[in-house]
């Protein structure tokens, strides 16, 4: 009994920061043209993570995007800016999608 317990309290530590990050995703209408493992509008956060994985200016920079929007990098639809969300929440957000696998 306390050792399902304890692997589920595990679970639940691991998972909690990925869980809070999609829900602040969702919070910010990001979800409405992006998901998580496939194509949308714009690209999937995993294939995001994937193209800038290793780059140490990665989070700054989409962070920049994610705030003021931007184009041509994943074809002719723009993003749109989101001046919803601040610095800390852009930050946060491009911390996330980096993280994903």
């Amino acid at each position: 009994m306390k050792r399902a317990l304890l692997i589920l309290a595990a679970t639940a530590v691991v998972s909690a920061p990925a869980l809070a990050d999609e829900a602040l995703a969702k919070a910010k209408n990001c979800m409405a043209c992006h998901a998580t493992d496939k194509k949308l509008v714009g690209p999937a956060y995993k294939d995001i993570a994937k193209k800038y994985a290793g780059d140490a200016k990665a989070v700054d920079m989409l962070a920049t995007k994610i705030q003021k929007g931007g184009s041509g990098v994943w074809g002719a639809i723009p993003m749109p800016a989101n001046p919803q969300v601040n610095e800390a929440e852009a930050k946060k957000l491009a911390a996330w999608v980096l993280s994903l696998k």
